[in-house]
Order: C-alpha cells, then structure tokens, then sequence
C-alpha cells in the first residue's frame, strides 16, 4: 500500500514538473496543451456508444509501427468494434492523430486514480493492448475490476528491470494484472517465468510484419527516385548530430556518393549543420527540390516526418542513426529492402541490430574511419553488398508472423 501511494505521488509530481517545463519546451507543452479537458472530450465522444471497444496503447511513434499491423488487421477481422488508439509521447500523437483505421486518437490522460477510473469506466474496452512494455499501475488496477482482457505484445524485459529484482513485488503485481503476453524473445519469456508468470508465448516483434507490409507497397516517391538513378546512394535515417559527423569523411571524400538525409530533429538548425557538415556536397531540403534542379544535387535532406520508411526503397546502403548514446531506431525498415545498414556502436539493448552483425548483414562503426572504409567496401565490392544485402532480407522474412499469432488468440477470447 505504501508503495501504491509513493506511486501515486510521483505521478502527479511528474504532471505538476511537466506543466512548468511547458513554459519553456515545446514538447513539454504539448503534452501538456493535449491533456487539458481531455477527460470531458472522450466522455462527450463516447455518450452513445453502444460498440465494442479495442483499446491499443503506444508509448510513442516507434511503438506505433509495432502496434499498426495488429491494428489494422484486427479492424479487418473485428469491423463491429471501434478502436481507441492513445499515445503517452506528442511524438507519436501528433503525428498519427488522423490515423484512418482508429476511431478515436487520444493522448493518454495521466495515470492518477481519477483520470483512469473515468477513461476505462468511459470507453469501457473488452479488450486492451499496451504495446512493448508500456506499464502503468493505475490503468491495469481498473482494467482488472472490469472483464476487459488485458494483453501486452512485441514485450522486452531486460534482467536488471525492477519487475524482476527481489523488492520488485509492486512493479511484479502489474505485470500479474496481464491476461497474456506475447514475448519478443526467448530471455523476456524466461524472465516472465522467473517470477511466475505463466499466460504468455514467444511471438516475435511484430515490426518485421509491418516493414513487410512497407516493403510489399512502398509509396513511390519521384524526387528521391530521380536523385539516386544511376547513383550509389546512401539514405541515413533518424540522424543525430554525432551521426551526421561520423559521415563526415566518408560524405566530403567519396565524390561519387550521394546521402538522403532523414534527422530526428527537423529544425532550419539542424538542417543547416547537416549541409555545413558535408560541405563538399551540394545539397537541397525536400521541400525545396523539383525534377530539374536536383539533377546537380549530391545531398537530399528530408524536412518532413512519415517519408523515411518508404526512402529506404533507392537506398545502396542504409546508416541508421541513434547508436552513439541517443537508442538506435529503426534498422528493420532498410532490412526489409534487401540493403547493408550500418549504425554507431551503442546497440546492446536491440535484439534485431546484435542479431543481424553476429550474421554480416549489419554492421557497427566506432568512428569516422570506420565507416568510410565500411562504405567504401561496400561500394567497390558489389558482390559483397548484395550478399550482405541478402542477409538482412532473409532475416526479415524468417522473422514474420507475429501479428497472426495475436489475432489469432482475439478470435479465441472475443
């Protein structure tokens, strides 16, 4: 009980530190800007529903992509219920907040007693998804008061969590509120057995479904497909500044290289070190270009959110941006394309990045050297790249078949 309350605490600390912090930081504020009257607008939504509810939870957009597959082939199998979508982060909020296969699309409102009791009491789920390892104590305590089945997929646990330590009674009763859990790998399953915890499967990252789906329709796109014709490209996603400087040599010394550059951060600063960094380039925003005036143009940067996954498609080789301290993204979406990727050399914590470099089709770079000697490999040696190329592929469809395995336990309960 103590520990209930210590929780509870921190829960609206943490609200009360993110409104001050939203004078000042635009996430911040929009965090908090989306949570106001957001009670009272799902209750005004929700006055005559007399559907079903899936609710789906995401902490932000990379958890999306995880929990999009599920989505919507369980609007495909499921038409009479509505979905709920909500997201913890303004990151994946604001830019899936149209998604077109939910119903509703909410922020989720903070994990108090009182915001909990009336969102379940509202949308009164008959079944809930918390996608990856999203886990709040109050949303679970009222899920379980109701006969709504409570599920978790695309699940990672690591040793060190506090699930798993022996003063991890309270964090260990969260997870026990779970009706089912769909592993991604064998040690998470362990670490569920580890503290008795039964009503669970391996099922896979249901990611590799969704790079798939990417793979099988990518959206066509004319100016990245006329930029990289005829040219060895590289498409770097997701960049931090550390990245783009460990590109530096191999983007200012290779002269027949073009990059498509993706940053995390889409600000004219960031866009502005990107082209000062790789200044023997001659580059233009996305926003800027047309047919005719990239014909001379060496470096792409993309100024937009939602392209990157279908840019991978006119990649030679992908960089994959976050391993030097920020958390790897991605890797997955070039994989699925058949290309070498690369990435720095922070990677512990990403099954998918340890997997694919044990079997060469991924690499990792300390520095600067590292990677104009791997690029440069891999752009003289073209057998070598399309064997590399071929061990992501493959990787990918051995990989597939998760989100089946989660529809198919819906249509066992619902």
């Amino acid at each position: 009980m103590l520990k209930e309350e210590f929780y509870n605490l921190g829960i609206h600390a943490y609200s009360g530190l993110m409104s001050v912090a939203a004078l000042f930081n635009p996430k911040a504020k929009l965090f908090v800007e989306g949570r106001k009257n957001l009670i009272q607008k799902i209750k005004d939504d929700f006055t005559d529903n007399t559907k079903a509810v899936a609710w789906f939870h995401c902490a932000s957009l990379g958890e999306f992509e995880q929990g999009r597959p599920v989505i919507e082939v369980f609007r495909q199998q499921f038409p009479d219920y509505l979905i709920v979508l909500t997201f913890y982060s303004p990151s994946g909020y604001e830019v899936q907040k149209n998604y077109e296969h939910a119903d509703f699309v909410y922020y989720l409102p903070i994990d108090s007693a009182y915001n909990t009791s009336n969102f379940v009491k509202t949308i009164q789920p008959k079944i809930a998804f918390f996608v990856k390892y999203e886990f709040w104590h109050n949303y679970l305590s009222e899920l379980k008061k109701t006969n709504a089945y409570i599920v978790s997929f695309s699940t990672i646990f690591r040793a060190n969590q506090a699930f798993f330590k022996k003063q991890g009674g309270f964090q260990q009763n969260m997870l026990k509120k779970f009706d089912y859990f769909f592993t991604q790998d064998q040690n998470s399953f362990d670490l569920l057995s580890s503290i008795n915890i039964d009503n669970k499967i391996i099922a896979g990252d249901t990611r590799f479904d969704r790079v798939a789906d990417i793979c099988n329709q990518p959206a066509p796109n004319e100016i990245a497909e006329a930029f990289s014709k005829d040219s060895f490209t590289i498409v770097v996603g997701s960049s931090w500044p550390r990245d783009i400087q460990v590109l530096k040599k191999t983007a200012n010394e290779i002269d027949n290289l073009k990059l498509i550059v993706a940053p995390h951060e889409i600000t004219d600063k960031k866009i502005e070190e990107i082209f000062t960094t790789f200044s023997s380039k001659k580059g233009i925003t996305y926003s800027k270009s047309t047919l005719e005036n990239i014909k001379d143009k060496k470096l792409l940067v993309i100024d937009n959110v939602g392209m990157l996954s279908s840019l991978y498609q006119y990649a030679d080789v992908a960089f994959v941006g976050g391993a030097f301290g920020e958390g790897l993204h991605n890797i997955l979406e070039p994989a699925t394309f058949g290309i070498p990727v690369i990435f720095g050399s922070e990677y512990s914590k990403f099954n998918e990045a340890i997997q694919l470099t044990e079997r060469q089709g991924a690499f990792s770079l300390q520095n600067e050297e590292e990677c104009y000697k791997k690029v440069l490999q891999l752009m003289e040696d073209k057998n070598y790249r399309l064997e590399t190329g071929n061990i992501t592929k493959k990787y990918v469809e051995e990989n597939l078949g998760s989100t089946n395995k989660i529809i198919d336990f819906c249509k066992g309960v619902l």
